[in-house]
């Protein structure tokens, strides 16, 4: 069984979730008795493509097509469907973004694989294929069997320790055909967030809801996320409310997030919010209500006004990164 891993570059660089796929894959192909080989698009430069090695991927290959420079899904699983079939890969990984969303399912018709979305652990079964899955909006855990010949799983991000695993990597350019029709639809515009820790990338959230009653008082969300390194995101009504930017809304109807800590600031816990968190592998919740639905998720809850502990929380963690 060979192993190919999508390894998404961000401006011709890869992210931590990358190099998690990539050690995730490695324990597979380990469990398996086979290779990984990662593949990616853009043309990164050599250097950027060989720090896949660092973590155990032993090939790479490089798609060079320029038109692939914008991203396109339909294109994309077109590319990947050439290179799985040329190095017979029985099982493909992707991580459980939006790249991966979208290009898996399409990936999975073009193949006749069986698909695994939001997978969470390695395979308590490679015979059969069996692995693990949040299911009912999180609430719960299903072993999913994949029957399939070929084989295609998007693993959460944050589910599986980055390890490094040094091994020699080869280094191969390859150029995909793709018909004209997978470009029927374009991007228009693309813009991009600059200067902010992206809320899928950050180890660590600081989110805002409601109660925080307006934009002006986000002063101490920004504040305590400076102190912890953290990214900031918020709720759907107060990206709804223009209170922040949309590409910091987190849930169910936004992005979906795994951080070690996730504290969630006047944000009462809906079910669509708490499906697109409760990955993350401790949950803090502060909020007035008492009957709050985010306390029953939470790991970790104050009961009290915002406006009085987060200045005070932010003291005692000034503090004690002082003293520490």
């Amino acid at each position: 069984m060979a192993i190919l891993i999508y390894t998404q570059n961000y401006d011709g660089k890869f992210k931590k979730s990358v190099f998690e796929l990539v050690t995730y894959g490695v324990a597979v192909a380990k469990e398996l008795g086979t290779k990984v080989t990662a593949v990616t698009t853009g043309k990164p430069d050599t250097e950027i493509l060989k720090e896949l090695g660092k973590y155990g991927a032993e090939k790479v290959i490089s798609i060079t097509n320029e038109e692939l420079n914008d991203f396109s899904a339909q294109a994309y699983a077109y590319a990947t469907e050439q290179v799985a079939k040329k190095i017979n890969a029985d099982l493909i990984i992707f991580g459980n973004n939006p790249y991966g969303r979208a290009i898996a399912p399409r990936l999975s018709v073009k193949l006749n694989a069986g698909l695994a979305a939001g997978v969470t652990a390695l395979p308590s079964s490679v015979s059969p294929f069996t692995v693990k899955k949040r299911v009912f909006s999180g609430k719960a855990f299903a072993d999913v069997v994949i029957k399939s010949e070929t084989k295609i799983i998007t693993l959460n991000q944050n589910s599986y320790k980055v390890e490094e695993n040094p091994v020699d990597i080869t280094i191969e350019e390859f150029s995909a055909e793709i018909p004209e029709g997978a470009y029927a639809v374009k991007p228009v515009e693309i813009v991009k967030s600059s200067g902010k820790m992206s809320v899928t990338d950050a180890e660590i959230l600081v989110s805002g809801g409601r109660g925080l009653k307006g934009p002006e008082n986000w002063g101490m969300i920004e504040e305590m996320a400076e102190i912890l390194g953290a990214g900031t995101s918020c709720s759907r009504p107060v990206s709804d409310l223009d209170w922040r930017p949309h590409e910091e809304h987190v849930g169910q109807t936004g992005k979906v997030v795994a951080p070690n800590l996730y504290i969630a600031i006047g944000i009462s816990g809906a079910i669509q919010h708490l499906a697109g968190v409760n990955g993350s592998k401790v949950m803090v919740v502060i909020n007035t209500d008492p009957e709050a639905p985010f306390f029953e998720a939470a790991d970790y809850g104050i009961i009290g006004d915002a406006f009085e502990v987060v200045p005070k929380l932010n003291e005692a963690f000034k503090k004690f990164k002082a003293e520490n």
